[in-house]
């Protein structure tokens, strides 16, 4: 890989690398110039990290992706489309961390590459030094990305587990309704009440209101309107 100094430049101190790469991880590379995906790849291949290259934007989206960390870098331009174009197309589904790497890169396009959520936006050639722990930075990403997607799906499952009747009652119990007046919204006792408050605490696995609140918030739950609020 060394001879690859057009596209990647070995700036290794001392031959230290603090940063590790996984076969466990992938890093998908999106380019027209066959000389740079096999430069690219190579790199990231000495790291430690998979890599599949593509020649176009095309060729990436018909590709099986493996469930895997991950992280795309993307050419500014494509044969088949702009990078710009093609990220806020991916950006309408779940996609890895994006980092661009163009030799055709300008402010406004770097602006709207950030904007639009990219990690980076690197011009060729790219030291090694920047494009390794850019490419580390947007895989790390992306696991803090998946955890919040797996999070949010546990989340959902637990709210699919609720009665209509919990349903009704987790609204008002996060609002921040005493027992007496959230019954009364509902039209039941009070001791009713307390049953279906305790059973979504349960079924959410909430430790306390707090902790429902916040569990509340991001499944995105409407704070209710009631007639005790001012």
């Amino acid at each position: 890989m060394r001879n690859q100094a057009s596209y990647c430049k070995d700036t290794s101190v001392g031959g230290q690398r603090a940063i590790v790469g996984s076969p466990l991880e992938i890093v998908f590379v999106v380019d027209d110039d066959v000389r740079v995906r096999r430069a690219i790849s190579e790199l990231l291949q000495s790291w430690g990290w998979r890599t599949v290259t593509f020649g176009t934007a095309a060729e990436y989206v018909a590709y099986i992706k493996p469930d895997l960390p991950a992280c795309l870098i993307l050419d500014l331009e494509l044969p088949d489309i702009n990078g710009l174009e093609f990220q806020e197309q991916l950006s309408r589904d779940v996609h890895p961390p994006i980092v661009f790497l163009t030799g055709h890169g300008d402010i406004s396009s770097s602006v709207r590459a950030i904007k639009g959520g990219a990690v980076n936006f690197l011009i060729k050639p790219v030291p090694e030094d920047e494009l390794v722990p850019t490419v580390r930075a947007a895989i790390d990403r992306d696991y803090i990305q998946r955890s919040a997607r797996a999070e949010q799906a546990g989340l959902c499952r637990r709210l699919a587990t609720l009665t209509p009747r919990e349903r009704e009652v987790l609204p008002l119990v996060v609002s921040g309704l005493l027992n007496k007046q959230a019954a009364a919204e509902l039209g039941i006792s009070e001791i009713t009440l307390q049953i279906h408050r305790s059973k979504v605490m349960q079924k959410m696995q909430a430790a306390s209101l707090a902790d429902l609140v916040r569990i509340a918030d991001k499944l995105q739950i409407p704070v209710t309107h009631s007639r005790y609020r001012a």
